[in-house]
C-alpha cells in the first residue's frame, strides 16, 4: 500500500475512533445525499476504468450529469451487465486491488462466486450501523458485553464482516469481548457456559432460524438465557413479529425493541440499513393493524424495516425493487440489487402514523424519554428474484433442478417443482420443496426420500451457501409430492414459478 492510502487509512480510522456516534452521524446531517452520491458518480468516472467502459458504452455525456435528476438518468448496474463484464481489478478504485486487505465471496445461481474485496478503512461506515444497534439498542457502552459471533466463518460474509466490526467497536472503548464460535452450536454454548456469566449481556448474533437453532437446544442442555441478559442481532432473512416475541419469551425479555435488531446487508454493499428501536417499535405497531400495514407497504405481509444513513448507503426505488450507491473498494452506483421493497422519509412515515392515530412514542409502546434517530427508512420484503432466503443463504432453483434431473427420477417427475421456506408449529423453519409427478404415477415415500437426498447432495456440492451457513441437521429439504397438474401448485395454463414466498 502507497504511503498516501497508509495516512488516508488511519486518518478514518482515527475519525472513526475518536468521534462519539451522536457526532458521527450529526456530522452526516450536514451533507446532502444528493451532492454525495452525484460525488460519487463523478469519483468512479476518473479512478474506476470499469465504470468508465461502462458509461461510455452506453454513451452518456458525462458533462451533463451536474444534478441530481441527471444522476437519475444513468444506467443501472448489476452482476450480469458489470460485475461479470468487467475484471475485478477494472472495478477498483485506481484499477488495482491495492489497498484492499480482506475479501469476502458470495455464490452465485451456477455455483460461480463473485468476490467482493475491501479495505479495513471502509468497512468503518458498516461499523457506524453495528454501533448504532449495540450503543442505541444495548447500551453497550455501559455494559460490559460478551458477543458471540454466530454466523459461518470463512470467505462468506457474515462471519468475518461481523467479527472485524465488532473488533472495531471494542478498540473504540466498547467494553467488549467477541467470541467466534461461528455456527457450530457446541462451541456456543461452550463460550456461554465459559464466558457469559462474566458479562453484565450476551448478544448473539446470527441468521435467525440458527439463532432459534441455538437458544431452544441451549434449553435442553440447561441454560437459563434469561441470567445472561441475552441480546439477539439477526440478518439475512425476514421473520414475523409473533416469532420475535416467543424468542423473547425464551430468553428473558422484557423489553422487544431494546433486546434484539436485525441488519439489512449484501455481500456487495455491507450492511445497508440496520433495525432501531423505533423501526421495531413501528413494525410492532403495524402487525397488529393489518390494514395500515398493507396501505403503508402494499402487501398484508410484513416487510423487514431498517433505516439507513443516505451519505453511507443511497438508496433508490425502481419499479418496486431497491438500487443502491456507496462507497467502497468496489464502488456501487445505480446498482440493482433485485431486492423487492422501498423507501420512507422520516417525516412521511411519522404523518402516516399520525393519520392512523399514533401522536406519540408512548403509543408504540416506546419510553416517553425516547430519543430518536431522524434517519429514512427502508422496507426489504426479499429478493424479487426466484431465490429463497433459507438460514441466510439464497437458494436457487437452479440447484434444485440438477437434484431433481437424476436418471432415476425421471420416469416419475416432470421437473416442475416449487421451492420455499415453511414454518412447523414449534416455529422452526424448513425448505420445503413440492415436486410433481407424471400423470398415472403414485407418490411413494421411498421415492420421495431419495428426491430429498438427491436435493441435498446438490445443494451442498453447487451452493456453497447452503453448505456453510445451514446446520447439518437442517439440510435435507422436505420434499412432498403432488399429482400431476395439482390445482394448488402446478395448475394448467399457468406460467409456472419456481418459488414462493
Amino acid at each position: 500500500m502507497s504511503n498516501s492510502l497508509t495516512q488516508s487509512s488511519k486518518d478514518v480510522f482515527n475519525v472513526f475512533l475518536d468521534t462519539p456516534l451522536d457526532r458521527l452521524l450529526a456530522g452526516r446531517q450536514n451533507t446532502h445525499p444528493d451532492d454525495n452520491v452525484l460525488a460519487l458518480f463523478h469519483r468512479c468516472l476518473a479512478e474506476v476504468p470499469a465504470y468508465r467502459q461502462f458509461i461510455s458504452a452506453r454513451d452518456v455525456n458525462p458533462q451533463e450529469i451536474t444534478s441530481y435528476a441527471a444522476f437519475q438518468t444513468l444506467p443501472l448496474m448489476n452482476k450480469a451487465n458489470y460485475m461479470q463484464v468487467y475484471s475485478l481489478p477494472e472495478r477498483c478504485f485506481g484499477g488495482s486491488l491495492q489497498g484492499a486487505d480482506r475479501v469476502a465471496v458470495s455464490s452465485g445461481s451456477t455455483g460461480q462466486p463473485t468476490f467482493w474485496p475491501r479495505s479495513a478503512a471502509y468497512e468503518l461506515a458498516v461499523t457506524v450501523r453495528f454501533e448504532q444497534v449495540f450503543r442505541d439498542s444495548f447500551r453497550a457502552h455501559e455494559r460490559t458485553t460478551l458477543a458471540i459471533v454466530g454466523f459461518a466463518l470463512g470467505n462468506w460474509v457474515g462471519g468475518m464482516f461481523t467479527t472485524s466490526c465488532c473488533w472495531h467497536l471494542a478498540r473504540k472503548g466498547y467494553p467488549l469481548m467477541v467470541a467466534t464460535p461461528g455456527n457450530n452450536k457446541a462451541e456456543i454454548f461452550r463460550v456461554v457456559k465459559e464466558l457469559a456469566p462474566h458479562f453484565e449481556q450476551t448478544v448473539l448474533l446470527g441468521y435467525p432460524p440458527f439463532v432459534k437453532d441455538v437458544i431452544d437446544a441451549g434449553i435442553a442442555e440447561g441454560i437459563n438465557w434469561a441470567r445472561f441478559n441475552p441480546k439477539l442481532v439477526f440478518a439475512g432473512e425476514v421473520f414475523s413479529e409473533e416469532w420475535r416475541t416467543m424468542l423473547g419469551e425464551r430468553t428473558g425479555s422484557s423489553a422487544p425493541c431494546f433486546d434484539s435488531a436485525s441488519l439489512y446487508g449484501t455481500a456487495d454493499g455491507g450492511v445497508l440499513g440496520n433495525e432501531t428501536p423505533l423501526s421495531i417499535a413501528i413494525r410492532r405497531w403495524l402487525a397488529n393493524h393489518p390494514v395500515a400495514a398493507r396501505a403503508l407497504f402494499g402487501e398484508s405481509r410484513l416487510p423487514t424495516l431498517v433505516q439507513y444513513d443516505p451519505v453511507s448507503r443511497f438508496f433508490e426505488d425502481y419499479n418496486g425493487t431497491l438500487m443502491v450507491s456507496g462507497e467502497n473498494t468496489v464502488p456501487l452506483v445505480r446498482y440493482h440489487i433485485a431486492d423487492k421493497g422501498g423507501l420512507i422519509t422520516y417525516d412521511e412515515m411519522w404523518a402516516f402514523l399520525q393519520k392512523n392515530g399514533v401522536n406519540s412514542f408512548e403509543a408504540l409502546g416506546l419510553p416517553g424519554v425516547f430519543q430518536p434517530r431522524n434517519l429514512p427508512f427502508v422496507y426489504v420484503f426479499g429478493r424479487a428474484d426466484f431465490t429463497v432466503s433459507y438460514y441466510g443463504a439464497n437458494i436457487y432453483p437452479e440447484n434444485v433442478t440438477v437434484g431433481l434431473e437424476q436418471p432415476e427420477f425421471s420416469q416419475y417427475v416432470t421437473g416442475k417443482f416449487v421451492l420455499e421456506t415453511q414454518e412447523d408449529e414449534f416455529g422452526d423453519k424448513f425448505l420445503s420443496v413440492t415436486v410433481e409427478l407424471l400423470p398415472n404415477i403414485e407418490p411413494e415415500d421411498e421415492m420421495q426420500s431419495k428426491i430429498a437426498e438427491s436435493i441435498r447432495t446438490q445443494l451442498l456440492r453447487l451452493n456453497s451457501e447452503y453448505a456453510n451457513y445451514t446446520p447439518p441437521e437442517r439440510q435435507l429439504p422436505h420434499v412432498s409430492l403432488r399429482p400431476f397438474a395439482d390445482l394448488e401448485y402446478f395448475p394448467v395454463g399457468v406460467k409456472h414459478r419456481y418459488t414462493r414466498k
